[in-house]
């Protein structure tokens, strides 16, 4: 007799489709889905895969990020593709002259890019422009910028930087034994 495996945990993991009901999404999957089918290169890959992934895996990027990865001169006349949010960033005072394709921009970004002579299109407009990602640079935001990623981790154990979940920092709040000289030791 064979060994009678359980199957009920079986799943595979990477996503075929978005689970997003979002109808623009969705189309924009079908276009990218056709294009990555039948063009050879990774770049409808790879923008496919992300339009499938979650909203924190597709985390926003700000126009400072953008302007900083673009100065060099041989991204100087390409087109930045975000498949995210794009966001205005009040701590700089001039935005150079960009070409942006995102899923979003902010009211500030959009307004900013504009002013500077740039233009803000969308995946559409991209995939007729350049169906094979000529003259792009694709960019993403920090994941781990998320105040999540500051309590991953075990709070209170040497050299760990982990954030506590506490109401708020004082004598009472997680500060007693182990922590001071006077209540016994500290580590």
């Amino acid at each position: 007799m064979g060994i009678d495996i359980n199957h009920k945990h079986d799943r595979k993991v990477h996503r075929t489709e978005p689970v997003s009901q979002n109808v623009y999404i969705r189309l924009l999957v079908k276009l990218y889905r056709f294009l990555a089918r039948r063009t050879n290169g990774k770049f409808n890959q790879v923008i496919l895969k992300r339009l499938f992934m979650s909203r924190q895996n597709r985390p926003a990027i700000s126009l400072a990020r953008i302007a900083r990865q673009m100065k060099s001169k041989a991204r100087a006349d390409k087109t930045v593709v975000v498949v995210g949010t794009v966001t205005d960033d009040k701590r700089i005072f001039e935005v150079p002259k960009l070409k942006v394709c995102a899923l979003r921009f902010t009211e500030g970004a959009r307004s900013r890019i504009m002013k500077a002579g740039g233009s803000c299109i969308t995946f559409e407009q991209l995939a007729v422009e350049a169906p094979l990602g000529q003259n792009t640079v694709v960019l993403q935001g920090r994941r781990t910028a998320r105040e999540a990623n500051r309590h991953f981790g075990a709070p209170g154990l040497p050299n760990s930087h982990a954030k506590p979940f506490v109401r708020e920092k004082s004598r009472n709040h997680e500060m007693a034994r182990g922590r001071r000289k006077t209540c016994a030791y500290k580590k």
